[in-house]
């Protein structure tokens, strides 16, 4: 892990991290709420709907060359075109992570929930993250100093406990990996103060903003995840998997906007 090193290129990073979402926005936008061609890429949890289309790809395509072309040593996974290693020396782990629309379902319904995300990891945990909504014009960026919303910074609400809480899952009947997760998101529904669902990794961007609570999920791929994790923590919330460890690599994921909000979710999720 080489955090010093991350500090100190906090600002070429996020230089470059807006302009992968510049250059991004540029294929996605002009394509929002535009007739798509899309293609089902099969079952995805409970779903038989896994859509994808040229916008998806386009954009992946350009940030890969953007990242190729300034940083060729580093590591590149996308959801669209897999995991491109460049080194395997554990001292440059360096590893660009990429989701090019999450929520493609809402972005072809024509709904601003969506968003490209980009993460830069080293090895062992994403230190910066980006969440970039175009069409609202929301850029959310992550840095190991804290995260911002358009260059301001943003900050989790305090909330302590579930009953004062507002929660969300992006789809609490067909996007969790099983019907036990899906039993345990319902556990914990029932005692919150609302639930708003069907957001995506807008969601995060919420709680990291200070306008909801608690993000349940299961079923993740670490694309769908790691830019949102150092967004929410940089605000001051938590992010983990449903034992309390590393949600870095996907599958069950809550984050929370504090630590005792956290513990008392993580206690129902679990059954206890």
């Amino acid at each position: 892990m080489v955090p010093d090193k991350a500090i100190n290129q906090n600002t070429e990073y996020t230089d470059f991290l807006n302009r992968l979402a510049d250059a991004a926005a540029e294929i996605t936008l002009p394509l929002f709420k535009k007739p798509l061609d899309v293609i089902n890429k099969g079952q995805k949890l409970q779903s038989n709907f896994d859509p994808v289309t040229i916008a998806d790809r386009e954009a992946e395509k350009i940030i890969r060359k953007l990242i190729n072309q300034s940083y060729p040593d580093h590591n590149i996974l996308g959801e669209e075109m897999g995991y491109e290693q460049k080194t395997d020396r554990e001292d440059e782990q360096w590893t660009w992570v990429i989701d090019p629309i999450d929520g493609t379902r809402a972005y072809i319904c024509g709904i601003p929930t969506w968003g490209t995300l980009v993460a830069l990891g080293d090895g062992q945990r994403p230190l910066y993250g980006l969440l970039d909504q175009p069409y609202l014009k929301e850029r959310y960026l992550a840095t190991p100093q804290g995260s911002t919303l358009n260059g301001n910074r943003i900050s989790c609400r305090p909330c302590e406990n579930l009953s004062d809480a507002t929660i969300s899952t992006t789809d609490p009947d067909q996007f969790f990996a099983c019907d036990s997760d899906a039993q345990a998101f319902r556990r914990v529904a029932a005692q919150a103060r609302l639930v708003r669902n069907g957001y995506d990794c807008y969601a995060y961007a919420m709680v990291a903003a200070g306008f909801m609570d608690v993000v349940i999920e299961s079923g993740l791929e670490a694309y769908d995840i790691q830019a949102l994790i150092p967004i929410v923590e940089g605000a001051g919330g938590i992010v983990t998997d449903w034992n309390g460890g590393s949600a870095a690599a996907g599958g069950q994921v809550i984050a929370a906007s504090s630590r005792e909000l956290h513990r008392q979710v993580l206690q129902l999720l679990n059954g206890d």
